[in-house]
């Protein structure tokens, strides 16, 4: 496909679910390519079939992917021309693929990525919260203390909150949401997107962690969760006397106990004081 000595990467995305929502531009891509590299061949295979495509597949994952770059750039060197795929939507977006894109940036080989179907995306622009400042999370940690960690780390973000989730720690997920931003942040589940069952389950942490729990049709398939991001805290508003005793209790105390304790001395906002105190760790 390329006319250069040198061939070029095609950053191609696939389908999320509707086969249909694939561009015309990416058919031509997978077609005209010497070859074309997946996360999957048996998967990504059916979908050539579907399409009928021919090209060769090889396979590009997580565990190869470090060994593979350097027999791919040496075939892209050749003048070869190749596609990246990954198992549904845009690849390195969770997926596979940073290591063998930087390598060829340096390298000089040309690099082209396809814009198409990716599931963040489709969720959030569905969702209906905020979407003028959002930070994209990919997957939480599987271990529920690293999870619970990582999600302490974001409670006072301002910002709307996008993380894919399996369907067999979802229920985990949901109780950990509930244990470190509480239960009254918005939140939305968007599950089994663009396929027959897809579905957006919208409210609090606490309405959708019941939503969840009393259907279990609701744990199955592909997932995006969307949170709302932690109100924003007026300064001016906090009783400076406040913030200096919950800073000494925070010597004694666990945060949530001390800034519950400082709340009741003050007759201060609890959540208040907890999320400025989270604001002055990440300073």
């Amino acid at each position: 496909m390329s006319t250069d000595n040198v061939g070029c990467l095609y950053i191609v995305p696939t389908p999320i679910g509707n086969l249909a929502d694939i561009t015309e531009r990416a058919i031509t891509v997978l077609r005209s390519c010497d070859a074309i590299a997946a996360e999957d061949t048996r998967h990504s295979g059916q979908l050539m079939q579907h399409l009928g495509i021919r090209a060769t597949l090889f396979a590009l994952h997580e565990h190869n992917e470090r060994q593979r770059a350097e027999q791919v750039i040496e075939r892209l060197q050749r003048g070869e021309s190749i596609a990246l795929i990954s198992d549904a939507g845009t690849p390195l977006i969770s997926d596979p693929g940073y290591v063998l894109v930087q390598q060829c940036r340096q390298a000089g080989i040309k690099v082209i990525a396809l814009p198409g179907a990716c599931a963040f995306v489709t969720a959030l622009s569905g969702a209906g919260l905020p979407t003028d400042r959002f930070s994209f999370e990919g997957f939480l940690p599987a271990k529920p203390q690293q999870r619970r960690k990582r999600l302490e780390q974001l409670v006072s973000d301002t910002r709307t909150l996008v993380f894919y989730e399996s369907p067999h720690r979802i229920t985990d997920t949901l109780a950990d949401l509930m244990t470190t931003v509480g239960s009254e942040r918005p939140l939305v589940l968007a599950r089994e997107l663009t396929k027959q069952f897809e579905t957006y389950l919208t409210g609090t942490v606490a309405e959708v962690q019941q939503q969840v729990l009393s259907d279990s049709n609701q744990q199955r398939g592909e997932m995006v969760l969307i949170l709302g991001g932690a109100p924003e805290v007026e300064h001016d508003d906090v009783n400076p006397a406040a913030l200096r005793t919950l800073n000494l209790l925070r010597n004694e105390l666990p945060l949530k106990k001390a800034a519950a304790l400082a709340a009741e001395i003050h007759g201060a906002r609890k959540n208040t004081l907890y999320q400025l105190a989270l604001e002055q760790d990440n300073q």
